[in-house]
C-alpha cells in the first residue's frame, strides 16, 4: 500500500484512534486480515467470523510488526475503531486507487474470470508494473485487499468482480471504479441465488455501466447475452470473440497434438499468430478477452501474441496439467466448477487424451458436485454425466453424495451401463480406486466446486511419486 499516516487513515475511514501512542506513525506494508500474514508496517484488519474472531489476534499483529488494527472496539493496542471493517476498507481502497492514478481494469463473468485475471496480468506486466489478485479475491473484503496492495509505482490494477445477487457488482464498482470493464459471459454459475439466467446477465451488466465516457466496455461478441449489453453503457465497446464482427477476434482455431489451442489472432493494428501453453479450445475465449484489455492499453498485437504464447496460469488448481514419471498426466481443476466449466474441463481431456504423449491411454473424470445451482441442480449433473459418454471419456468416477451420483446416473442413462461410470463416496474412496487401476498414458481430470475438497485426489495421486513436467505455468 502507498505509505499513509494512522491519522490519514483515520480521517480516510471515519474511524477513532484507540492507544495509539504516535498518529504520525505510518502504515508502510499490506493490509492484512490474517494475522500470520503481518509484517513490518502492516494494517491488520479484525473481521468477527462464525468461527474466529480477528479481534483475538490483534495483540499477536502488533507484536509481528503490524502498525495498527482495524477494528470495530478497542483492542488494547493501537487500533483505528470503525463502525464496519468490510465499509473502512472500501474506502480506504477507493482513496488509495484515486491517489495513485493506475488504469484500473475490472472483469466479471460466470466462467473463466480466474484464468482470464492470470492473461491479462501478464499482458500488462509488459507495459509496467501491474497488480492483480492472487486466487479468486473478488468480492467486498477481497477486491479491496487487492486494490490495497498498489504501490506508488502501480501502473495497472486488475480487479476480478465476482456476484451472487443484483447489485453486488455495483458496490464493487462504488469502490475502486474501472476504466476499462470486461465481461466475459452469461452462464448458470449461482443460477440458484439468482433464479435464472436473465437475472445473472442483469447483474453483471452492472460492470458496463458503471464505466465512464472515455472508458471501454470490452465484450463477448459470441454470448448473446453479454454483446446485449452494449446498450447499457455510455462507455466505448470493443467487442471480442470469434465472430466476424468483433474487433479483437481469432481465425483457423485449433488444438495442436497435446491439447494446446493456436489460432490467428486479429486486432485494429495487426495481425499474428498464437500458440498458448495452457490446454483446452476453452482458452482462446479468455485470451481474446485479455487480448482486447491489452490492445486498449497501447500492445500491438505481435507483443500480445508473444504475451499469449508465453503465458501460463497464475492461480492453483486450474488445468494444472502433471505427467507423472510413470506417464500417468494429472490435470488438476479442482478449484471450483459450473456447467460451462465443467464441459469445457471435459472437452480439454478429451483432446489431451489423443495427444502423442498419452500414447494411447485412458480418459478419467474424477468429478464432484457443482454447488449454488437451484432447481437446475439435478438437470444439469445428468447433462454432464451424459456428455462425458457422448464425448467417449474411459471412465467417470463421480465422487460424493446425492449430487454426484447424478453425474454417474446421467452416464448410465446415456449408455454407460456401468461400465465406464462408477459412484464412489468420498475423495479416499476416488484414491483408492484410481491407485489400483491407472496405467501408464492414461490423462486424470479432477474437478468439483472449491466445497468438496477434490484436489486431494489430485495431490495424493502426485505423492510418492516422481512428477515430471508441470505444464501451462
Amino acid at each position: 500500500m502507498i505509505a499513509l499516516s494512522l491519522a490519514e487513515i483515520a480521517e480516510i475511514v471515519g474511524g477513532q484512534q484507540h492507544d495509539i501512542p504516535d498518529p504520525a506513525i505510518r502504515v508502510t506494508g499490506p493490509v492484512v486480515i490474517d494475522s500470520r500474514q503481518v509484517g513490518p508496517g502492516s494494517l491488520f484488519a479484525a473481521f468477527a467470523g462464525e468461527h474466529v474472531d480477528g479481534h483475538d489476534y490483534a495483540e499477536r499483529a502488533v507484536a509481528a510488526g503490524a502498525a495498527a488494527v482495524l477494528a470495530t472496539r478497542p483492542v488494547g493496542v493501537p487500533a483505528i475503531v470503525v463502525p464496519d471493517v468490510t465499509a473502512a476498507l472500501g474506502a480506504l481502497a477507493r482513496t488509495v486507487v484515486e491517489r495513485l492514478g493506475a488504469d484500473v481494469v475490472a472483469l466479471t463473468g460466470s466462467a473463466g474470470k480466474t484464468s482470464t485475471k492470470d492473461l491479462i496480468a501478464q499482458l500488462l506486466e509488459r507495459k509496467g508494473p501491474t497488480i492483480y489478485p492472487a486466487g479468486n479475491l473478488n468480492n467486498e473484503i477481497g477486491l479491496p485487499l487487492t486494490a490495497l496492495r498498489a504501490e506508488e509505482s502501480t501502473q495497472h490494477l486488475v480487479l476480478e468482480m465476482g456476484a451472487r445477487y443484483v447489485g453486488d457488482i455495483r458496490y464493487l464498482t462504488g469502490l475502486v471504479p474501472p476504466r476499462i470493464g470486461l465481461v466475459l459471459n452469461v452462464g448458470t454459475a449461482h443460477i440458484g441465488e439468482f433464479g435464472g439466467r436473465e437475472k445473472i446477465a442483469e447483474a453483471k451488466g452492472e460492470m458496463v455501466e458503471s464505466l465512464p465516457e472515455d472508458g471501454a466496455a470490452v465484450l463477448n461478441a459470441d454470448d448473446p447475452l453479454v454483446r446485449a449489453m452494449a446498450s447499457r453503457t455510455k462507455a466505448r465497446v470493443v467487442l471480442f470473440g470469434e465472430s466476424d464482427e468483433a474487433d479483437v477476434r481469432a481465425e483457423n482455431v485449433r488444438l495442436t497434438d497435446d491439447g494446446r489451442p493456436a489460432f490467428r489472432l486479429h486486432t485494429p493494428t495487426g495481425c499474428s499468430d498464437v500458440t498458448m501453453r495452457l490446454y483446452g479450445e476453452h482458452h482462446v475465449s479468455n485470451a481474446l478477452a485479455a487480448a482486447a484489455v491489452a490492445h486498449e492499453v497501447g500492445l500491438s498485437a505481435a507483443e500480445i501474441a508473444e504475451a499469449l504464447s508465453t503465458a501460463g496460469t497464475l492461480s492453483r488448481w486450474r488445468m494444472e496439467v502433471t505427467e507423472r514419471a510413470d506417464g500417468v498426466t494429472i490435470v488438476n481443476d479442482a478449484y471450483n466448477a459450473n456447467p460451462e466449466s465443467m464441459r469445457a474441463a471435459l472437452r480439454a481431456l478429451v483432446a489431451m487424451g489423443r495427444a502423442p504423449r498419452a500414447r494411447g491411454g485412458r480418459t478419467w473424470a474424477v468429478l464432484g458436485h457443482m454447488a449454488e445451482l437451484g432447481d437446475e441442480a439435478l438437470a444439469e449433473h445428468d447433462a454432464i454425466g451424459r456428455l462425458a459418454v457422448r464425448l467417449n471419456v474411459s471412465k467417470l468416477v463421480a465422487v460424493g453424495g446425492r449430487e454426484a451420483s447424478w453425474l454417474q446416473l446421467g452416464a448410465y442413462n446415456e449408455g454407460s451401463w456401468g461400465e465406464e461410470s462408477v459412484h464412489v463416496s468420498d475423495a479416499q474412496a476416488a484414491v483408492d480406486l484410481l491407485r489400483s487401476e491407472l496405467r501408464p498414458g492414461d490423462v486424470v481430470l479432477v474437478k468439483a466446486s472449491r466445497s468438496v475438497g477434490l484436489e486431494r485426489v489430485a495431490a495424493a495421486l502426485l505423492e510418492n511419486t516422481s512428477e515430471g513436467e508441470v505444464a501451462g505455468r
